[in-house]
C-alpha cells in the first residue's frame, strides 16, 4: 500500500485541482485536505466518536466532497441525503441513522428544516451551508480549527439509504475496517481497477448525477483516491456534458441509459462540435439500456462504453466493449470478487439460458440493513444476496436480465417503489382501491401510471384525478407522483385480496418487448 489515498495524495501534491464545482470554481486538493481535517477536530469537539454517523442535504460539490472526506478518515459514517425528498422523508433518515450532526445548504433549507423538527435532533448539531435562518453556518465548526491531519485516523465509510419495496427506506451499513483511511481508499480503488481505469492525475471523472446515489458517491469518490479531478454537474443537460467532456479532458465517468438518449438526440453540429478523444472508460448502469441506443452510442464515442449491474448490498457484472459487442444486450459476467447464482422457486440452481431470481455474493463483504435483520436475513441464501431481479445466464456467463424486481419502477435511472406511493394515494377518502406500476416512456424509460378505483359516490373526472394528485403536496417528493391516473370499476383481486399488476399493467406494455 502507499501511494493512493486522496490524502496521501493531496500531502504530495497540494496544488493538484481535486474537485470542480458546477459553477466552475476550482478546488485545490491542499485547501480540501485543510478544510476537511478542520472538520474533523469541530466535530470531534461536538462529541462526535468512530462508529457515529452524520447526514448531509447538500447539492453536488466541494461541501459534499469535504463531508465525505472528514467522516471517512474519522471512522463516521456518512449519509448523503436525497434533496427531492419531503421535509418527513428528511427527518426519518437524520433519526433512523442516529445523525450527529447534520449539515443543510441552504438551497435545501425549507424542506431540510421540515427534516430537523421531524427527526428530534439537536439544534446545535445542525449546521447549515449558505444562510439558514437560525441555523448555525457550517464554518462554526471549521473557523480557528488546526489544519493538521487529526490524531487517530481511522477508516469510515457512507452509509447509504435503499428505497424499500415495503415501508420506509434501509440504510445499507457495512461494519467498519479499523483500517488506515488511505489503505482503505487504496483497496476501494479496486471497484475502478475493474473496468482498467488507471491513476493519474491526467486524468478526471465527470459526476453526471446527482452524489446521494451509492454508485455516484462510490465511482466519484474512488476516482479522487485514483488522482482523477472530480467535475460536478449540477443539473444534467446534454450538450453541457460534451462542453465540460473537452474542457476537463474527461476520462470517465458514471452514467445512465436516459443520458445517453438524451445524448443521441442532440443535432448532428452540436456533437460533432466537441472533441471527445479524452474518453476512455464511459460507465453506465442502473437501468436496462436499449440495444439500438447502446449501438449508437458506440458508434459515435467508440469502444469507451462499459456496463455493469450491482446493487448497493454488493456484489455484480461488467460488461467490457467486447463482451457487449459478442453478447448484446448483457450485464456482462461476474466480477472477479462476486459470484451469481440463478434459482427457482425452490431456491434449486436453475440450467443455463433458464430464467430465475439472480442471487449475488461478494467475496468478504457483509452488509445489514440498519435496524432490520429480518430484511436483511429474508434476501440472503447461505452467503449469497438477492433484490429480486430476474434473469438467466448464457452457456459463457453472460447475465441477461429479463425482469425487474417484481413491481419497481425505473424512471430515469431512479429507482421507484410502487407500494410508498399506493399508501399515499390510499389514504384519500375518494379512493377505494389503488395499483401504480410504471408504463413506456420514450425519454425516461418508465413513467408512474395510478390506476384508481374511485369510492362510492366519487364519480372519475380529469378534476378527480387533479385533486387525487393534488393530495400528495409535501407528503411525497414529486418524482414519485404518478404522471397520470386512470379510472377503473373494480381492481382486478384474487379471493385472497392479491392484486393482479399484471392484469392492469399489461395492456400498457402490449407491442412491445416488457422482457428487458
Amino acid at each position: 500500500m502507499g501511494t493512493l489515498g486522496f490524502w496521501r495524495l493531496a500531502q504530495a501534491d497540494p496544488d493538484w485541482i481535486a474537485a470542480v464545482d458546477p459553477d466552475g470554481t476550482e478546488h485545490r486538493a491542499g485547501d480540501l485536505l485543510a478544510r476537511a481535517n478542520r472538520l474533523v477536530h469541530g466535530l470531534r469537539e461536538l462529541g462526535l466518536k468512530p462508529g457515529d454517523g452524520l447526514c448531509g442535504l447538500v447539492p453536488n460539490g466541494a461541501d459534499g466532497l469535504v463531508l465525505y472526506l472528514a467522516a471517512l478518515q474519522a471512522g463516521w459514517y456518512y449519509t448523503p441525503v436525497n434533496w427531492h425528498l419531503t421535509g418527513p422523508e428528511i427527518g426519518y433518515i437524520v433519526a433512523d441513522s442516529e445523525a450527529q450532526a447534520f449539515f443543510v445548504d441552504e438551497r435545501y433549507a425549507e424542506e431540510g428544516l421540515r427534516g430537523v423538527a421531524e427527526s428530534g435532533i439537536d439544534r446545535a448539531r445542525v449546521f447549515a451551508f449558505g444562510q439558514v435562518e437560525g441555523v448555525r453556518p457550517a464554518s462554526d465548526l471549521t473557523d480557528g480549527r488546526s489544519a493538521a491531519a487529526p490524531a487517530g485516523r481511522t477508516a469510515g465509510a457512507t452509509m447509504h439509504y435503499t428505497s424499500g419495496t415495503t415501508g420506509q427506506p434501509k440504510g445499507v451499513r457495512r461494519p467498519l475496517s479499523g483500517l488506515d483511511p488511505d489503505d482503505a481508499a487504496e483497496m476501494m480503488t479496486f471497484l475502478l481497477s475493474m473496468f482498467g481505469i488507471t491513476p493519474g492525475k491526467e486524468n478526471a471523472h465527470l459526476v453526471t448525477s446527482p452524489n446521494y446515489h451509492t454508485a455516484v458517491t462510490q465511482f466519484g469518490g474512488t476516482a479522487l483516491h485514483m488522482g482523477h479531478t472530480l467535475v460536478y454537474m449540477d443539473r444534467w443537460d446534454a450538450e453541457e456534458t460534451l462542453r465540460l467532456c473537452e474542457r476537463y479532458r474527461v476520462s470517465n465517468s458514471h452514467m445512465v441509459p436516459t443520458h445517453f438518449k438524451r445524448l443521441l438526440t442532440l443535432p448532428e453540429e452540436v456533437r460533432s462540435r466537441y472533441d471527445l478523444s479524452s474518453l476512455r472508460w464511459m460507465i453506465h448502469a442502473a437501468a436496462p439500456c436499449p440495444v439500438p441506443v447502446k449501438w449508437a452510442m458506440f458508434e459515435w464515442w467508440g469502444d469507451c462504453i462499459y456496463e455493469y449491474y450491482a446493487a448497493t448490498e454488493g456484489g455484480g457484472t461488467i460488461a467490457t466493449p467486447e463482451g457487449w459487442k459478442k453478447h448484446p444486450g448483457t450485464v456482462g459476467t461476474a466480477w472477479p470478487i462476486s459470484e451469481l447464482l440463478i434459482v427457482d422457486e425452490n431456491l434449486e440452481p436453475v440450467p443455463t439460458g433458464t430464467p430465475g431470481t439472480i442471487y449475488m455474493k461478494m467475496m468478504g463483504v457483509r452488509f445489514e440493513y440498519k435496524g432490520d435483520q429480518a430484511k436483511t436475513e429474508a434476501g440472503r441464501l447461505k452467503d449469497h444476496f438477492t433484490v429480486g431481479d430476474i434473469g438467466y445466464l448464457d452457456e459463457e456467463g453472460f447475465l441477461f436480465l429479463c425482469d425487474r424486481k417484481a413491481d419497481m419502477i425505473i424512471s430515469g435511472g431512479a429507482n421507484i417503489y410502487p407500494a410508498e406511493i399506493e399508501n399515499e394515494l390510499m389514504v384519500h377518502p375518494k379512493v377505494a382501491d389503488v395499483a401504480v406500476f410504471g408504463i413506456p416512456d420514450e425519454e425516461w424509460g418508465e413513467q408512474i401510471k395510478a390506476v384508481v378505483e374511485p369510492a362510492p359516490g366519487a364519480a372519475p373526472s380529469p378534476e378527480l384525478a387533479a385533486e387525487i394528485l393534488g393530495s400528495l403536496k409535501g407528503r411525497l417528493s414529486k418524482m414519485k407522483w404518478p404522471k397520470s391516473i386512470d379510472f377503473i370499476e373494480e381492481m382486478p383481486r384474487e379471493p385472497n385480496g392479491k392484486l393482479l399488476k399484471r392484469k392492469l399493467r399489461d395492456p400498457y406494455w402490449e407491442g412491445r418487448d416488457r422482457a428487458i
